[in-house]
């Protein structure tokens, strides 16, 4: 008998199982054991056990999904919503801004919406003060914290993830801005209100409402002019 006869005698065997069970009520496992020699039952008992094992086994995992272990594909993260977006003050525009607060080693200075650092890290760097760096982006943030080990300044500067609204200013002796005239002008109250008299505040390009600035420069960089304003706390 060929390998072709043998399969097509096995199924015939299973073909007429199924008959004889369909008409005679009994399992498909107690006809086998009746019917097929003891080796031949076995196996086919076996094999069907085998075969609700693992359609059991199948259905678990399907239904477990990431319980099985099955990588689940992660959302994408929200953008964050900022309220002005980042452009990069000039160097020349930075050294000018602390050079107008007075900035030396005794302050510390605080840059609201600081985005890579630079000003923070500037301070530190050129002038020998502590500072701080808030901005609502975590990747500004990182840029920020890169750049500050890069030059060298890490353990006298920190950057934070948040909003200017929510940042304790209280140990700020100089604050430097460049964010909008709005943003300026809702400020204002939290400033007053939080920084110590005679703690100075710089701002690029914008002013803080209708409050009158100390000194007030202006300084042409690639072609543009750019003012820089300085108030004191009263």
């Amino acid at each position: 008998m060929g390998a072709g006869d043998d399969w097509e005698g096995k199924a015939v065997r299973v073909g007429a199982l199924h008959e004889i069970a369909g008409h005679s009520g009994e399992s498909l496992a107690t006809i086998a054991q009746a019917v097929l020699p003891s080796a031949a039952a076995y196996t086919f008992v076996m094999s069907r056990q085998l075969i609700r094992l693992l359609g059991l086994v199948l259905i678990v995992v399907a239904s477990s999904g990431c319980a099985a272990g099955v990588p689940s594909v992660a959302e994408p993260a929200a953008p964050v919503k900022l309220d002005v977006i980042f452009v990069a003050t000039d160097l020349e525009i930075v050294n000018a801004m602390l050079t107008l607060a007075s900035v030396t080693r005794d302050d510390v200075v605080y840059d609201l919406g600081c985005g890579d650092g630079r000003i923070v890290i500037a301070a530190a760097k050129e002038f020998g003060a502590r500072g701080v760096g808030v901005d609502l982006d975590p990747q500004r943030i990182r840029e920020a914290q890169a750049n500050a080990v890069r030059a060298g300044v890490a353990d006298r500067v920190a950057f934070r993830v948040q909003d200017v609204f929510d940042t304790d200013t209280q140990p700020a002796t100089v604050v430097t801005l460049f964010l909008s005239p709005e943003l300026n002008a809702r400020l204002r109250p939290k400033l007053t209100s939080q920084l110590k008299p005679g703690t100075r505040i710089v701002s690029h390009r914008y002013g803080i409402g209708d409050w009158v600035p100390e000194r007030t420069e202006t300084l042409s960089v690639r072609g543009t002019r750019n003012h820089i304003f300085l108030w004191r706390v009263p």
